[in-house]
């Protein structure tokens, strides 16, 4: 007889129709107990200026008071400040490309024509021979009204009017030029892609797309620009497989295509599929959200490929990548087979992390630079307080990991006011990071039984474990005292608001198990996405992400780990976060020391999951309603 998995403290047992009555009652600490979904009202509005619609606003007001053009123009790439300008840089259509080029020097190329960009005062002392616009899209880009555009507010859904551009003779015509020469480019660059795509055949361009939807599907949410049209996965109407489009349904660009001759496609399309071909093939699905909130352009893509080959050229031992000699797509594949070969060798070597621009939902890979004093300054702080929590000595987490590995039998056993050390571990360390990183929110999750885990994997039943639910998972989530502030004073809106990102962290953890079993037909049936496996720092995220929006978090740090379970490697299986409503971001030391911590807890757990292989019944029944509405209090 199977064993059930872990529950938290209280939920097992009782008739079953005092089990729905359980399950009918909200699990919001302030409510606990009472009748789910009773409210006479929401006990929180958002402010009506939050989140990405209020950021639009306050940078398109910033932008009409502006002193010229060209600080008009950068304040509305940057949003404001919180985002880097190439980044909105990369995601102009291409007449708007042009345009910013001719009337402010401003461009993402490296090689672009330096010319003689004309000033504020120029553009006032030439007469106007044109009255172009600038505008914001509620999606946040940029758009200029050039003269083969008519009105914006015709083709574009804007933040709030637009302002008039005067164009002079020499902006319109270094504005010619220079769309002259987009337009070669995307010539080139179609029939480059077309005649890659004729190369692989029928058979071969169906099995690239069969990928690319799989992509699609289990990748974090992206939106891509081909000129004017946008492709994504996510919250507008959708283009490609994701949450809203099942694999095959007609509305997926990339479905559509399967089984239809290349003559037929369009060259936006062709060009889609290469690019993203491109980025896959250089480090996997993740790649594509490097891509996020951009043009998908041969020269964006080649130009990401070069950035990258660079940053991986500068690790020490890795020898030279040679570049692709030219844009083509058959050497750009070249140098990204080559990247996705070296960075297997970097990732040994270095620590890799992304960093996230949450408005534009951007990620950028970087390379981290060595540890320094405040990292080692922040971990001894760290090693000193589970020291005197925990039963393992150590000045740093290699020497603190060195006790644990001849020292974790306790880990199974009650400890302190928990059923097993590794609660314990868990819960003190998520609290001394939440203190030494001054942090408003820490938080870790993991699974609440391993013995269930551990029988499914020998059974190999791939089917009962994506089949467990939320409330199999766990997440520990320690806030602040202070962070009361952000909510009113109120602790049990605190507590609330820990418990919503519990719950959240608790359907990450179900969401990512899947990624890392067999693909049988149960597990490909079940809504997944691959695991991460680097960790990163987020900025702005409360300015997009709508659970951020709600819980005011603004800069983070994710640290995920794999987890060794018998013989199978689970990438993902835990994290640790750290959040911050405002003040300073997080900045690449905190990171490296974050990483460090996480990988601490990630090690106790794989000898908690060796403890429950040879018969240690250890079960994670801490950090339910119950317990975050006692630890954080209600008022």
């Amino acid at each position: 007889m199977k064993s059930p998995i872990g529950r938290s403290a209280g939920a097992a047992g009782g008739t079953r129709r005092a089990a729905m009555a359980k399950a009918r009652q909200s699990r919001r600490p302030s409510r606990l107990g009472s009748q789910a979904g009773a409210a006479a009202k929401p006990d929180r509005v958002p402010d009506e200026d939050a989140g990405f619609a209020g950021l639009l606003a306050r940078t398109w007001r910033a932008a009409r008071t502006a002193p010229d053009l060209r600080s008009a123009v950068e304040t509305l790439l940057s949003l404001d400040g919180h985002v880097p300008s190439d980044v909105s840089l990369r995601a102009l259509r291409g007449s708007d490309e042009c345009a910013l080029e001719a009337l402010c020097g401003l461009s993402w190329r490296t090689s672009a024509p330096a010319g003689d960009s004309p000033a504020d005062s120029d553009l006032q002392d030439e007469p106007p021979v044109f009255q172009g616009e600038l505008g914001l899209t509620r999606s946040g880009r940029v758009v200029v009204a050039a003269p083969s555009h008519g009105p914006l507010a015709s083709e574009a859904e804007l933040v709030d009017g637009v302002l008039r551009v005067p164009w002079s003779r020499r902006v319109l015509t270094a504005y010619s030029l220079a769309f002259a020469r987009h337009r070669l480019r995307q010539e080139e660059s179609a029939a480059d892609c077309r005649n890659w795509l004729a190369q692989q055949g029928a058979r071969g361009r169906d099995g690239i797309l069969e990928q690319l939807k799989t992509a699609a599907l289990r990748t974090a949410p992206f939106v891509l620009y081909q000129d004017g049209k946008q492709y994504t996965n996510f919250r507008d109407r959708n283009t490609l497989t994701g949450k809203t489009l099942w694999p095959g349904h007609p509305d997926c660009a990339l479905s559509r295509l399967l089984g239809i001759p290349l003559d037929l496609w369009s060259d936006s399309d062709a060009v889609l599929v290469v690019c993203l071909n491109l980025l896959v093939r250089s480090a996997g699905f993740a790649r594509i959200e490097e891509a996020n909130g951009t043009q998908l352009s041969l020269d964006h893509v080649g130009d990401m490929l070069e950035r990258t080959r660079q940053k991986y050229e500068a690790v020490s031992g890795g020898g030279a990548i040679p570049p692709a000699v030219t844009p083509g797509v058959t050497e750009l594949h070249a140098l990204a087979d080559a990247l996705r070969l070296r960075r297997s060798d970097v990732t040994g070597t270095v620590q890799l992390y992304r960093e996230i621009h949450g408005p534009l939902m951007h990620k950028i890979e970087r390379v981290a630079g060595p540890v320094r004093e405040r990292s080692r300054t922040l971990e001894a702080d760290l090693c000193a307080r589970l020291n005197e929590r925990l039963p393992l000595a150590g000045a740093t987490f290699a020497e603190l990991t060195g006790h644990l590995d001849t020292h974790h039998d306790w880990l199974a056993r009650p400890h302190r006011d928990f059923r097993s050390g590794l609660e314990s571990l868990v819960y003190e360390t998520v609290a001394a990071a939440r203190d030494v990183f001054h942090a408003d929110f820490a938080m870790s999750r993991g699974m609440r039984s391993l013995p269930a885990l551990i029988e499914a994997l020998r059974d190999e039943d791939w089917a009962r474990i994506v089949g467990w639910d939320l409330p199999d998972f766990f997440c520990c989530v320690t806030p602040a005292r202070e962070a009361r502030r952000h909510f009113g004073g109120s602790a049990a809106q605190l507590a609330d608001v820990a418990w919503s990102m519990a719950a959240r962290m608790q359907y990450n953890s179900w969401h990512f198990i899947a990624g890392s079993l067999p693909r049988t037909p149960e597990v490909e049936a079940r809504d997944h996405f691959v695991p991460p496996s680097i960790p990163d720092i987020a900025y702005f995220s409360d300015q997009h992400h709508n659970g951020h929006v709600a819980a005011k978090v603004r800069f983070s740090i994710r640290s995920p780990q794999p987890v060794r379970v018998l013989d199978r490697v689970f990438n993902g299986f835990i994290d640790l976060r750290l959040l911050r409503c405002e003040g300073l971001p997080f900045d690449e030391q905190d990171l490296l020391t974050a990483h460090r911590t996480s990988a601490f807890v990630a090690r106790a757990t794989s000898h908690t999951a060796a403890l429950a292989a040879a018969g240690q019944r250890v079960e994670v029944t801490a950090f339910d309603t119950a317990w975050h509405a006692v630890s954080i209090g209600t008022d």
